[in-house]
């Protein structure tokens, strides 16, 4: 299938290409053939592009903004979500200096989107809720905002996702109050 390049502002994912391009993973042609694809915009015989996995769009000035990465998309309770469009959404809080973005099965029925943050050591979740709803659906804003100092990272640098702390469903509680049914449907529901 020939590539297409996306209009500005329409989300996509980002391939590099050129002349400085690696050739591939070392002895790793499974990656490098999934990851190292024919560059359909060359003329150039051979030429290759690299999908990066990252979820990017053109913004008006030219500049790529990063929407997260293509394989933290998920889909909860029939919403495909990109876990790093919230994460974006969050970093853009003056309060939050990093966020990452997770999926919490608290029941085998019961999963929610548990949001970890660093930043200031004030940070104040309701505020951090309100501030999402003005900028995504409700079916974005996380259930629960974990605060930390710093996160865990792996041994070259990256969020160890694995590590973070497991949170309870007792942490619910504050996050979200009990809404009673208001109409005879929503009772039955």
């Amino acid at each position: 299938a020939r590539l297409q390049p996306v209009p500005a502002g329409v989300p996509g994912e980002l391939f590099i290409g050129g002349a400085g391009l690696a050739r591939g993973y070392l002895r790793r042609p499974d990656l490098t053939a999934e990851r190292f694809i024919p560059d359909s915009f060359s003329d150039s015989p051979g030429a290759r592009l690299y999908r990066t996995g990252d979820r990017v769009r053109w913004l008006p000035d030219g500049e790529l903004e990063y929407l997260g990465r293509i394989d933290f998309q998920v889909k909860l309770r029939g919403f495909r979500i990109e876990l790093g469009e919230i994460e974006a959404a969050l970093q853009a809080h003056p309060d939050v200096s990093t966020a990452v973005v997770l999926v919490h099965a608290f029941s085998e029925s019961d999963k929610r989107l548990v949001a970890y943050v660093v930043g200031s050591a004030s940070i104040d979740t309701d505020a951090l809720r309100l501030f999402l709803r003005e900028r995504l659906p409700d079916f974005m804003v996380p259930a629960l905002f974990v605060p930390l100092d710093a996160f865990p990272l792996t041994p070259n640098g990256k969020v160890d996702r694995k590590a973070l702390p497991t949170p309870t469903s007792s942490q619910l509680s504050d996050s979200r109050a009990f809404e009673a049914p208001r109409t005879p449907t929503e009772e039955r529901i």
